[in-house]
């Protein structure tokens, strides 16, 4: 089995410049991103199907010459689950859009407070040390 060495190469750069856009804050972007990105996942399950041949139904064709019908399933699984996930990241964009004016994921403030925190190497107000001895009982130390 021989695959088509220009539709890895395109579905590579469709991966890549998917993994790209996903890195975006702006949901719009990232919705540009898994679409390109699932575009290229489909062009190698093509390229994993194999050649081209007849129809896969038993009885008419020869088997030697029937394609792979696996490859093809997947394929229709993955446009579904593309547009299902399109369709949520579409719908959080304009809910954003909405409540902000703009779709830009913003900065969680306890993800900064954290960052802060590991920044000057300091546990946060929540952390307790819990200490088990040796009769099973937690012991909190201070």
């Amino acid at each position: 089995m021989t695959g088509n060495v220009t539709l890895a190469i395109v579905a590579g750069v469709l991966i890549a410049a998917g993994v790209y856009l996903l890195t975006e804050r702006s949901l719009t972007r990232i919705l540009v991103g898994v679409l390109v990105m699932s575009n290229g996942v489909n062009i190698l399950f093509l390229i994993a199907a194999g050649r081209a041949g007849d129809p896969p139904l038993l009885g008419l064709f020869n088997p030697d010459t029937m394609a792979d019908p696996l490859p093809m399933a997947m394929v229709l699984t993955a446009i579904v689950i593309t547009m299902a996930v399109s369709a949520f990241v579409v719908t959080v964009a304009y809910r954003s859009f909405q409540l902000n004016g703009h779709d830009e994921v913003s900065d969680d403030i306890e993800d900064r407070r954290i960052r802060e925190l590991a920044e000057r190497d300091d546990v946060s107000d929540s952390f307790e040390d819990i200490s088990f001895s040796d009769t099973g009982e937690d012991r909190v130390s201070e």
